[in-house]
């Protein structure tokens, strides 16, 4: 590490800033060398790698930053093989949480059993079917719908139905709710409904058959080899209030509801059009005058006291997420799935210049980390978000590893890469 402290003011800094709001810019910052550089990256983003197919060769990779060291972020990962008769499936996921982590620790844990699951189930009943793309397409999309009722029947459960809610009233279900002196079980269920996740699944099996399923606002990138350099394909939508086919979506389904999208927001106040675990994504809603209430109050119903008292006629998010199948061939080299602070690290120049000079770099033996450097270089997810923070640019690389700031400042980033 370079002697002395430098400044940083904050359009130096990529990424958008989530606090705190009134850091004293400039900050200071450390210039770090190059083998420092990796270190602090190892550090920071835990890197780490599997082998999901020995013979066919492929790996993931994976990290999950945040430049504080002292927070713990909001993102995960999944990295699973699932067997199903002989038959060996990947499945990779990132998943992005909204206000908490229950509901992402939860996500990340019990989706991968839930699609395997659905896949034995499947494979019982009627084995053939797994060969149909278009049915695997249909089987990711009810299994994440089931996962998010699930979730929203634990609860329901407790009130014996959506119907058994009416003989309680506030008090009477926060004191059911808040059980903690109990052991918490019932508390534990409902933080699940009070938080939420995006949901962001990719599967794949021999011979080169992908399917990615999404909810929220993450992304998968496919990058193939292509004559010139690298393609990259978005395999992914955005579901938020940036995406108009989302909005058409929600008049649509509310058409007598004028206010159900205000300023590019359902019903002024929610940014997500898709995600999970959401009191107003599901179909068995928890509505006015019964708001689950918990300690601390941090709701997924959070929006509904603001809400205006007409507006009761939920779903206005949904859990259904849109499903994407490929066939790959020989040019296929990498997929890429991030959570949404990838996105903002790459700021204005967006995601695909980024993408393809990283790809330039790892793939085909291009330029390596230099000797030296500690071999968690060779992770290709830290790789890739070494080139988001600012590729050969030590001086951008050093000021969001080493920014003398207290607690998260920028949003989370995870990142799976596998590579075929």
């Amino acid at each position: 590490m370079l002697a002395g402290p430098m400044l940083a003011y904050a359009e130096d800094v990529p990424g958008n800033r989530i606090g705190p709001d009134d850091a004293p810019w400039p900050l200071p910052y450390q210039l770090l060398e190059e083998k420092d550089i990796w270190k602090e990256l190892r550090h920071l983003a835990k890197p780490q790698s599997a082998t999901l197919d020995s013979a066919g060769g492929m790996r993931a990779d994976s990290v999950n930053f945040q430049p504080a060291p002292s927070a713990r972020t909001q993102d995960r990962y999944a990295v699973k093989q699932l067997n199903i008769n002989g038959r060996t499936w990947t499945l990779t996921g990132v998943f992005d949480g909204h206000l908490g982590d229950a509901t992402v620790d939860h996500a990340a844990h019990h989706l991968p059993i839930i699609v395997r699951e659905f896949l034995e189930k499947a494979h019982a009943t009627n084995p053939a079917r797994l060969n149909d793309p278009a049915f695997i397409c249909d089987l990711f999309s009810r299994s994440i719908v089931a996962f998010d009722d699930a979730i929203a029947a634990d609860v329901l459960d407790i009130f014996g139905g959506i119907e058994g809610l009416d003989n309680y009233d506030d008090a009477s279900i926060r004191r059911i709710i808040n059980d903690q002196h109990e052991g918490g079980e019932r508390y534990k269920k409902t933080l699940l409904c009070m938080y939420g996740s995006t949901a962001l699944v990719s599967s794949s099996i021999r011979p080169q058959e992908l399917w990615v399923a999404n909810l929220g606002d993450c992304t998968a990138s496919m990058i193939c080899k292509s004559d010139d350099g690298y393609t990259v394909e978005r395999l992914t939508a955005e579901h938020n209030g940036y995406n108009d086919a989302e909005l058409e979506r929600i008049r649509r389904e509310h058409p007598n509801e004028p206010d159900c999208v205000i300023d590019r927001r359902i019903l002024g106040a929610l940014a997500p059009t898709r995600c999970l675990a959401t009191s107003l994504s599901s179909s068995r809603p928890f509505q006015p005058p019964h708001p689950l209430q918990s300690r601390p109050r941090i709701s997924k119903s959070w929006a509904m006291g603001s809400l205006p008292p007409a507006q009761s006629h939920t779903p206005y998010i949904t859990a259904q997420p849109e499903v994407v199948h490929r066939r790959l061939d020989a040019r296929a080299r990498l997929l890429v799935l991030t959570s949404d602070g990838f996105t903002d690290l790459c700021g204005d120049q967006g995601i695909e210049p980024v993408l393809r000079r990283w790809a330039a770099e790892v793939d085909g033996g291009g330029r390596a980390p230099p000797p030296g450097t500690p071999h968690a270089a060779d992770n290709l997810a830290l790789r890739l978000l070494r080139q988001a923070l600012g590729g050969d640019d030590r001086g951008s690389v050093s000021r969001v590893l080493t920014l003398d700031v207290d607690g998260a400042w920028i949003d989370d980033t995870a990142i799976v890469v596998l590579r075929f």
